[in-house]
């Protein structure tokens, strides 16, 4: 199942299925919100698209799955996928499963609610880790890249899906949210006991460069990416591929890179 037809149905499930809203808002607000969204939605699926090849059956952990929608993105291309998440909205999972269904084979991902801290996870299990808005929630952040180190083949891939800590828009609004107050102690009700989290606790390209060449991953330096410049009223009903041009020709600037762009996309390897 290409891209966009993904995300008509995507649409569409958003449109039967409010649960998923405020978490998805594809389909609410203006045009040129809903364009500004889609543009953020596909481009980071085209990288997860790009850098994790389902042709030779991999073995793929999506940890901090959410919803799940990735996970059913590979499905409707015929490849497995385990997901873990400690998120309220785990419940939502298998109606989605049941909706997604009628496209392709929605039972090839599973997922269970687990804390990564707690899981016994096998040596070189993964080919892929993908990372998609969750290495901000994991802390400490060192204990868990060296799990993620230990699960991954020789040669495996971690793909890393972030916001950019760098962006100084970004940065004002989590400070206003929670000021200096970067980790947290939370109480799960599944779990039944306190969870260190990061509360939204982005980082910078460097950042997160030295974190992981601490734990002894290597950067694949040309998938760097950095993604949504523009700001939605930029946005309308028919040049949504022409902004996304647009930024990509921008980011060949770093300095406005590191400033201004919202969204940062790496992978590192495991030698």
């Amino acid at each position: 199942m290409q891209k966009e037809e993904f995300y008509q149905h995507l649409c569409e499930e958003l449109r039967q299925n409010r649960s998923l809203y405020p978490y998805y808002k594809l389909v609410d607000g203006s045009v040129s919100q809903q364009q500004y969204r889609k543009a953020y939605f596909l481009q980071r699926l085209e990288y997860i698209d790009k850098h994790v090849d389902l042709s030779h059956n991999p073995v793929i952990w999506d940890c901090g799955c959410g919803y799940g929608s990735t996970d059913l993105y590979f499905a409707m291309n015929g490849a497995p996928s385990y997901g873990t998440t400690i998120e309220f909205y785990a419940d939502e999972i298998e109606k989605r499963k049941l909706f997604w269904k009628q496209f392709g084979n929605s039972s090839l991902f599973t997922y269970e609610y687990a804390n990564v801290f707690d899981q016994n996870i096998p040596e070189e299990k993964y080919d892929y880790i993908i990372l998609q808005d969750t290495l901000h929630h994991i802390e400490p952040l060192d204990e868990g890249l060296r799990i993620f180190y230990k699960a991954l083949k020789k040669g495996g891939k971690l793909v890393l899906i972030e916001e950019n800590g760098g962006c100084l828009v970004k940065r004002a609004m989590l400070f206003m949210r929670r000021g200096n107050k970067r980790v947290i102690s939370v109480y799960d009700d599944v779990l039944k006991k306190n969870v260190m989290m990061g509360n939204e606790n982005v980082r910078t390209e460097a950042q997160w460069r030295e974190a992981f060449a601490r734990v002894g991953f290597v950067l694949e330096e040309d998938s760097v990416q950095y993604i949504r410049r523009c700001y939605p009223w930029r946005f309308n009903a028919h040049n949504m591929l022409q902004i996304i041009d647009l930024e990509q020709f921008k980011s060949k600037n770093k300095k406005l890179c590191h400033y201004a762009f919202f969204g940062l996309n790496m992978v590192f390897t495991k030698q």
